[in-house]
């Protein structure tokens, strides 16, 4: 019987588990300043974090589309990580010393290469 009652328990806390999250998945795109596969492998290690469900840059497009758990981090911040490591967002533009840092193929400000 205690059995019984603990297995029934149990499983009434593990289904109503992704109820109470409520942290909502929101899915959007924007630019994302960049040249080559160094930058996209960059830019996308820098969306490596749990609040982030998926993050793809498209080399030619410029666009990052990101999934991410939108009650727990916001938008601005997703963008203030990009600048962080080197990217011009919409919204934010990167140091000059974290820019001038990047390797020379990465170097995307005033016309850059076209890899």
């Amino acid at each position: 019987m205690k059995t019984i009652v603990f297995s029934a328990i149990l499983s009434l806390i593990l289904l109503s588990a992704p109820a109470v999250s409520g942290d909502a998945v929101k899915e959007t795109s924007f630019t994302v300043s960049g040249l080559c596969n160094m930058c996209k492998n960059r830019i996308e290690k820098a969306m490596k974090i749990p609040e982030v469900k998926y993050a793809k840059w498209d080399k030619k497009s410029k666009q990052l589309k990101v999934a991410y758990l939108s009650e727990s981090i916001s938008l601005d911040s997703l963008q203030q990580r990009l600048a962080a490591v080197g990217h011009d967002t919409e919204k934010f533009k990167a140091s000059d010393e974290t820019y001038n840092g990047l390797p020379g193929c990465c170097l995307y400000r005033d016309g850059g290469s076209t890899h």
